[in-house]
């Protein structure tokens, strides 16, 4: 079964497909929507078009682990997604992964707007990684 991971952003979310087995990071992609709605049937679409079975969106913790108003939209997103995509949506500790995607695009020598198209995509495979890890 494919998973399929989500960075929740206002404007860009990233994602991020594992391979049919689940076991590995394969597809990642950025979704460009400032509407609600239609991120939410862009997101289902493409769990559908990509075989997902498994939706794992990040949840943005404080580093104290509280959580803040990100964190309330995070929950809310994947409860929307479990209710249109009809899959299970689960929440993922996301803290750092925004900053560790940044680093590595740095060190990959991405700079300004190419690093901004691409830091969510990033962003959603390490949040697929930390998942998949986890379940092992």
């Amino acid at each position: 079964m494919k998973i399929m991971a989500i960075d929740y952003g206002d404007a860009r979310t990233g994602v991020a497909l594992s391979d049919i087995g689940g076991s590995i990071v394969g597809e990642t992609l950025v979704v460009e929507s400032w509407n609600y709605e239609r991120l939410l049937e862009r997101l289902c679409g493409i769990a559908s078009e990509k075989g997902a079975g498994l939706l794992v969106v990040g949840l943005p913790l404080n580093m104290d682990g509280s959580e803040g108003p990100r964190a309330e939209k995070s929950r809310a997103l994947a409860a929307d997604l479990a209710a249109k995509c009809g899959l299970e949506a689960v929440l993922q500790d996301e803290r750092r992964t925004t900053v560790d995607a940044n680093r590595i695009l740095s060190e990959a020598g991405r700079r300004g707007k190419k690093r901004r198209e691409t830091v969510d995509a990033v962003a959603a495979s390490l949040i697929l990684e930390t998942y998949l890890n986890r379940r092992r």
